[in-house]
């Protein structure tokens, strides 16, 4: 199949970014509540709360700069036409489509389902480099690259 790559992009850009503007609105509505009213003596167990809202909120910090950085990366990928698999590939592995980028959920874009996985996935390792017809080893099973664009 062609795939029209810019509209693969760009529906992972709307993904991520509707993503990204999830988690920080549970973000903000998360670190509001942590926040304690100065005015008024502290107890203990709010203190505690707070404590422990905090440190939820320092982890959404790193979502946020997660997804902030996934959506740079979608930017930057040169998707251009490859022969194996790389950076910017489409991958049809065992009858399943894969995009080379940044890890996604499924996600439907010219009528087929996708997925996004990152350079870092550990089945990238077994896939990297291969080309449509080739046969690579993932966790000791045999699986096809059907198809490289």
């Amino acid at each position: 199949m062609d795939w029209n790559k810019d509209h693969i992009r760009e529906t992972m850009l709307l993904l991520e970014t509707a993503a990204l503007h999830s988690a920080r609105e549970n973000y903000l509505d998360y670190v509001s509540t942590a926040r304690l009213d100065r005015s008024e003596p502290i107890e203990n167990d709010e203190l505690a709360q707070a404590e422990v809202a905090s440190d939820f909120a320092e982890a959404l910090d790193d979502t946020l700069h997660d997804y902030a950085n996934k959506l740079e990366k979608l930017r930057t990928i040169d998707f251009g036409p490859k022969l194996a698999v790389n950076e910017g590939a489409v991958v049809k592995l065992s009858g399943r489509h894969f995009v080379i980028a940044v890890s996604t959920s499924k996600f439907t874009c010219q009528g087929r389902e996708l997925m996004g996985i990152s350079t870092m996935a550990p089945i990238f390792e077994a896939i990297e480099g291969a080309r449509a017809g080739e046969t690579v080893q993932f966790n000791g099973r045999d699986l096809t690259v059907e198809d490289v664009e």
